[in-house]
């Protein structure tokens, strides 16, 4: 049977770490907790659950105390969740079954679900390098949106689902300093943290800043598919919040290069031929994003609503703004089969039963 050690970085996580460390008895063999200066209870909360928690002194870099927490290991596979992550049972069961396997993986790829609906159901998420080998050669590289580059026997594990379930959902500009910090220093950015670096700036809402970046980052062409796919889009959002819809379509098409059109980047074409009150183009885009396919073993960051729920609820508006009620109630019940509960289909299911019953009296 495989051993697991469960490695953890942590600050000030007292409101989730309970959360996250309630079930890991369950499925790893060794729970490893690296505290990089807790103001808060987090390390007693954390020696709850084990004797191994260690103080790291912050250098503003993830990877030294990731690798800090996977040296501290014994075991023959390493797992990392962070303190505001959630495992829930099936894939706790699913991890206990692993490990009783005769297989010989040397990474593990698992969904890493960072929006999700009422019931658990996952909205939007990406696959992380979650469950791996502990040898020397497997450990995490770049200080910020720090990664561990899969190699060997790497697998795919879609029923091991880890859960960003953080409380607190501001967001906050501690990496965009980090990398400033890099720059101040002189460093050269790579692609991978030149892509990173853009989307923090977006994030922090210095768009003129981001456009320059990701501008720059699309021209070099020297990203990962993915990432480039997603500098488009992140571009184009830039352009649209500063009213540059031509600009933001530009953005858009200029993925089309790198792959097929993913359900993201079809779905906001769609919206921008809608906001034009284009709507014959916009509904043209919206269809292209419903019949698409989701591929989270791609790596992307994959928004499972734009391939579905999304689209058809912008065709129902469509149809209706084009007064075919007939096709705008089709795609009302759509969306209904998906997400009953969602607030948007019971003001619809209301507007239309009041509105058909009017026109069955006609």
């Amino acid at each position: 049977m495989k051993t697991l050690s469960l490695c953890m970085i942590v600050k000030n996580e007292e409101e989730n770490l309970d959360n996250c460390l309630k079930n890991a008895k369950d499925y790893a063999d060794d729970i490893i907790i690296v505290d990089t200066g807790s103001t808060d209870k987090t390390k007693k909360i954390a020696l709850k659950y084990t004797k191994n928690v260690f103080d790291f002194e912050w250098q503003d870099d993830f990877s030294k105390a990731r690798n800090f927490s996977f040296d501290k290991a014994k075991t023959e596979y390493v797992m990392w969740l962070d303190g505001d992550d959630i495992i829930l049972n099936d894939s706790v069961q699913n991890i206990i079954k692993w490990k009783k396997q005769n297989s010989n993986e040397d990474v593990l790829m698992c969904p890493y679900v960072t929006g999700f609906d009422s019931e658990y159901k996952p909205t939007y998420s990406y696959s992380r390098e979650r469950i791996l080998k502990n040898v020397p050669y497997l450990r995490w590289q770049d200080p910020i949106h720090e990664v561990i580059t899969p190699t060997g026997n790497v697998v795919f594990k879609d029923d091991i689902l880890i859960y960003h379930n953080k409380k607190n959902k501001e967001y906050t500009d501690r990496n965009l300093k980090i990398y400033q910090k890099m720059l101040k220093n002189g460093q050269n950015l790579t692609p991978r943290q030149q892509f990173y670096y853009a989307r923090e700036l977006y994030f922090n809402n210095k768009i003129d800043d981001a456009i320059h970046e990701l501008s720059k980052f699309i021209s070099e062409r020297k990203g990962w598919v993915e990432n480039n796919i997603e500098a488009c889009l992140n571009l184009s959002r830039c352009y649209k919040l500063k009213g540059e819809l031509d600009n933001a379509l530009s953005a858009l098409f200029g993925s089309f290069i790198y792959s097929v059109p993913r359900g993201e980047i079809l779905y906001d074409i769609g919206n921008i031929f809608l906001d034009k009150n284009q709507l014959d183009n916009a509904i043209f885009w919206f269809n292209l994003a419903l019949n698409s396919k989701s591929d989270v073993q791609s790596g992307a960051f994959v928004n499972e609503d734009c391939y579905n729920f999304l689209p058809a609820l912008q065709l129902c508006l469509c149809y209706y703004k084009k007064k075919d009620l007939k096709q705008s109630y089709h795609y009302h019940l759509v969306t209904k089969a998906l997400k009953p509960n969602d607030s948007r289909v019971i003001y619809n299911d209301k507007f239309f039963n009041e509105n058909l019953k009017k026109n069955d009296k006609k």
